[in-house]
């Protein structure tokens, strides 16, 4: 990986902050809500884990929605890692993106027709996978394992493929992870608020606005979904740079987090991690000026590494919501 002169510079301001030991943990975990208010600091979400190479640590890939790629969050310092549920053949809650075990794994099959104890057998393969990704040590995990190892070391966000909302819910309450998981789905003009109703209402959570035709109302959508409820945020959808005012207006009006996708080609034109890599100020640090303050990304060190240098004074983020 090629990296540009300003993240260079960001690298070097970053050095004393990534000083840690690889799987220290922080002092003081703060609660989702905690870190989810209003403020103008970066909250940095790793797709699906930290799976693509990090140079600054030495680190190479690791399997997506592993839990190496848990560790190596912690070690890069990311607020949050996102992964993906999946429920199997013998209704266990597992940890893995497709309906397949094909892309990620050297087995084949659907998740719904395996149980447990074989996919269990099967090897994850190196970082977004594919048939010549190597295959590794690392295997597919429940998400009860996955919430026993992210306590007091980094917050979740539970992507839940299907239908298994409630069961989901049920497992973050039993495991007692309500302080460090939170979850979303998508809500459009007439959805109800969904952070007040059941499940949604267990947990942190965090509605997609939906952007029908690229033409949707964001704001309004906003608006509903903040009013009598408790969101921690909203995530924006693929949307057009006019969009961004009235529904970034809309969130500082209700004190409300606004995350962006800034991973594959991204959800903004010109805003994507490729573009961010190029220049973390003209893309992140725009953004977050803008009043846009959550990330997710492929490429969660160098977000960090940027969150790193403004902290150090080595840029400034200001107008985001307070």
């Amino acid at each position: 990986m090629t990296f540009s002169p300003n993240l260079a510079a960001a690298f070097v301001a970053a050095a004393a902050f990534f000083a840690a030991p690889a799987i220290a943990q922080p002092a003081s975990q703060p609660t989702i809500r905690e870190r989810f208010a209003p403020g103008d600091d970066i909250i940095v979400i790793a797709h699906r884990g930290c799976h693509s190479p990090a140079p600054l640590h030495g680190f190479g890939a690791a399997p997506e929605n592993s839990l190496l790629a848990l560790d190596r969050c912690v070690a890069i310092g990311a607020d949050v890692m996102e992964t993906d549920v999946v429920r199997s053949a013998d209704g266990q809650l597992v940890m893995i993106h497709d309906d397949t075990v094909d892309r990620t794994t050297n087995g084949t099959g659907r998740v719904a027709n395996l149980t447990l104890d074989q996919l269990r057998r099967l090897r994850l393969r190196d970082d977004l996978g594919g048939s010549n990704a190597a295959l590794t040590d690392q295997h597919i995990v429940t998400l009860d394992e996955m919430l026993v190892h992210a306590r007091g070391r980094i917050m979740l966000n539970l992507d839940v493929k299907a239908s298994v909302y409630p069961e989901v819910i049920e497992a973050v309450h039993r495991a007692g992870a309500t302080d460090f998981v939170f979850l979303k789905t998508d809500a459009g003009p007439s959805t109800p608020a969904l952070a007040a109703i059941p499940p949604f209402d267990r947990v942190a959570f965090m509605p997609i606005l939906l952007n029908a035709e690229g033409k949707g109302d964001l704001a309004a959508i906003l608006e509903g979904q903040a009013k009598d409820a408790r969101p921690i945020g909203a995530e924006l959808p693929k949307l057009q740079e006019a969009q961004l005012a009235p529904v970034i207006a809309a969130a500082r009006r209700h004190r409300l987090r606004l995350l962006l996708n800034t991973l594959g080609d991204g959800f903004l034109p010109g805003a994507s991690d490729r573009d961010a890599l190029r220049s973390p100020k003209a893309v992140w640090g725009r953004l977050a000026r803008a009043g846009i303050t959550v990330f997710q990304t492929d490429e969660p060190e160098a977000l960090v590494a940027f969150r790193a240098s403004v902290r150090s004074g080595g840029c400034t983020i200001e107008g985001a919501p307070h």
